[in-house]
């Protein structure tokens, strides 16, 4: 398993990478948006994936915790999580 997986399980928003396994529910999520820095704006945040310089950057942003998706695939990433949020 080398990239961030996705995928949608009852309400929550289920994100996979290598032996990881990360439940958000839906209802917690606040915005998704790209992010441009390196390492992300918050400190705190759970990073998931390799930061490599090319990688493109996803901000999940929830009530209690922010998130940031590394990966190399970032519209087709994206386009699923916006998809499982809207449903």
């Amino acid at each position: 398993m080398l990239g961030v997986k996705v995928e949608k399980i009852n309400d929550d928003l289920i994100i996979k990478w290598q032996l990881s396994k990360i439940e958000i529910p839906k209802s917690e999520i606040v915005n998704i948006s790209h992010d441009d820095t390196y390492g992300g704006e918050q400190k705190d945040a759970i990073r998931i994936g390799t930061p490599y310089g090319t990688t493109d950057r996803i901000i999940i942003k929830t009530n209690s915790q922010t998130y940031i998706l590394f990966t190399t695939n970032v519209t087709s990433l994206h386009k699923k999580i916006s998809t499982i949020i809207n449903l």
